[in-house]
């Protein structure tokens, strides 16, 4: 798992360093605020879990909420150009009761919309991989 975070970072890097990234956004600082958002399984992007994420402006401090769940701290792992590496847990499982669960987010920020993905690790070893969506609140 360690190895795919420096695979995404470098990859990041790489994107920043040849002039890709979206002009206008500085990371973390540009994705500030409350973004309100869903996890997604499967072919058909059914709707696994909704949540909210608050995200402060120096990567410190952000909070993920999951519905009857008290908030949990997403680290910041990585981020550059239109991207943020998050990862929150272990934490009670929406999905499998009793479990618990660490998730690893990759998200891609344009204005106030965020796409990516996510990889969900279980106690017991199991793996759940998805789409994440989000649109920041307006204040």
């Amino acid at each position: 798992m360690r190895c795919s975070v420096l695979i995404v970072g470098v990859l990041i890097a790489a994107t920043a360093a040849r002039g890709e990234a979206q002009a206008g956004i500085k990371i973390p600082a540009g994705v500030a605020g409350t973004w309100e958002g869903k996890s997604m399984l499967g072919p058909k992007d059914s709707v696994a879990t909704t949540w909210t994420l608050t995200a402060m402006a120096d990567a410190k401090g952000w909070m993920l909420k999951l519905p009857n769940r008290d908030a949990v701290a997403a680290r910041v792992i990585a981020a550059g150009g239109d991207s943020v590496v998050t990862e929150s847990g272990p934490y009670q499982s929406v999905l499998r009761a009793g479990q618990q669960v660490t998730t690893r987010t990759t998200a891609h920020y344009k204005g106030d919309m965020s796409t990516g993905t996510f990889v969900a690790t279980y106690g017991n070893g199991d793996v759940v991989k998805g789409k994440a969506s989000a649109m920041r609140k307006k204040m």
